[in-house]
């Protein structure tokens, strides 16, 4: 199980309970320690949860959006149309991942909810001080996307579809 399945599955787990779940019975479920579950908590409250820890366990107030992680491919001079795209539909994306055969996997926080944070990045790219990470796997990256619902990220998928920028696995 990767980082983010694992914590897509506290998610679930956390939602789905009744009662606060104890980070000892996160672990156990997960099979890993109670220090990667304080780690993952933190990385989950980073990506928007509003996740409360109480002396009986962790609960989770009421969630304000939805995520999906998208696999993209896309050139260099389609970088700025495929961000824009996703925050005109109403979507942030909090990150970009690539899967590098040597490194492994390589995460970068975004945080881009709207177009002049996009030029912002995209000014920066353009800068020289780096090149974008997708370019160390041939294009192939991930992106972390959280919106206000379901349809709405429903609503990104199919425009990543149509420009072809999705890759169907």
């Amino acid at each position: 199980m990767t980082g983010l399945e694992r914590r897509q599955k506290i998610i679930r787990m956390i939602q789905e309970s009744g009662t606060p779940v104890s980070g000892k019975e996160l672990a156990k479920t997960c099979d890993v320690s109670r220090q990667v579950i304080v780690q993952d908590i933190a990385l989950i409250r980073a990506a928007g949860y509003e996740i409360i820890s109480t002396n009986r366990g962790y609960i989770l107030n009421a969630p304000h959006t939805a995520t999906r992680v998208f696999k993209v491919s896309h050139t260099d001079e389609q970088l700025e149309d495929e961000l824009c795209s996703i925050v005109d539909l109403g979507g942030k994306v909090v990150d970009v991942i690539v899967n590098h055969r040597v490194y492994g996997r390589l995460e970068a926080p975004l945080g881009i909810n709207s177009r002049k944070k996009v030029k912002e990045f995209i000014a920066d790219i353009k800068s020289g001080k780096s090149s974008p990470l997708k370019n160390i796997t041939s294009n192939y990256h991930y992106h972390t996307i959280e919106a206000e619902n379901e349809e709405t990220l429903d609503s990104i998928e199919a425009m990543l579809r149509a420009k072809n920028y999705l890759v169907e696995t």
